[in-house]
């Protein structure tokens, strides 16, 4: 089946690179990258800011222009980017805005609304979330009513399901991605989602796997397959992304 990778990480290190709680990823330029899924079945995907990049858009710009088309970004912004920015952001091919509150870098919980409605309105982006899915609650309102989200890595945690499933319901989305990171069975979780919403699902590889405790494995594809069947795992491999990221 073809994939879209819905959530992988660049590191160059031409580009600066912002060390998180002491924590300095190895490079993994778009070489690495291309050569790690050669064979996969990748035709596109998202490279997704990581804590370490903090603001930084030149090595994204810089990724996105190597990998070319069927590939896009999602970045993260101050609160203080201009409806400019935006635009030319959108125009190298960004396509969504990352909100780290698991590991920070990015702009804080507080701007959530006002940035995340913003950047759709300007740019027609959506908004990603890395979270654990135990602090939703706190945040379920604000989420349910954006146009456009997603959750990163399945959301990290049993206890958290409940929400995950609650905001699923009402159109959230979510990465199948960073299996290593969970703490259940992602079989049964991946199923439980895609019985809430079939185009929820959004697999991605989660390269390099930064300080996962265990790596993406191309047998995490499998896990996808023989989860969902076929039908359902072509969507969560490759369609609801495309459609999600707007890649023709």
């Amino acid at each position: 089946m073809p994939i879209f990778d819905a959530h992988f990480h660049i590191v160059d290190p031409r580009f600066p690179v912002t060390p998180n709680e002491g924590y300095v990823p190895p490079a993994f330029t778009v070489a690495d990258y291309l050569e790690r899924v050669r064979g996969l079945g990748v035709t596109g995907g998202a490279v997704v800011s990581g804590s370490f990049h903090g603001f930084d858009q030149g090595y994204l710009l810089d990724a996105l222009a190597l990998l070319g088309p069927g590939f896009v970004g999602v970045t993260q912004l101050p609160a203080t980017v201009t409806d400019t920015e935006i635009a030319r952001l959108d125009e190298a091919g960004v396509r969504g805005i990352r909100f780290n509150l698991r590991r920070g870098g990015s702009e804080s919980a507080a701007h959530l609304d006002a940035l995340a409605r913003r950047v759709h309105d300007v740019a027609g982006w959506h908004t990603e979330l890395y979270v654990d899915a135990r602090e939703l609650p706190a945040l379920t309102g604000t989420v349910a009513a954006l146009p456009a989200v997603s959750i990163d890595h399945l959301g990290l945690s049993a206890a958290g399901l409940p929400h995950l499933l609650d905001l699923v319901d009402r159109g959230v989305r979510v990465k199948a991605t960073g299996f290593g990171r969970a703490d259940f069975d992602v079989a049964a979780v991946l199923r439980a989602v895609a019985d809430r919403n079939p185009h929820a699902l959004m697999f991605g590889t989660d390269l390099p796997s930064t300080r996962a405790p265990r790596p993406f494995t191309d047998t995490d594809v499998a896990v996808v397959t023989d989860a969902l069947g076929p039908d359902l795992a072509a969507r969560a491999l490759h369609d609801n992304a495309a459609q999600f990221y707007r890649v023709r």
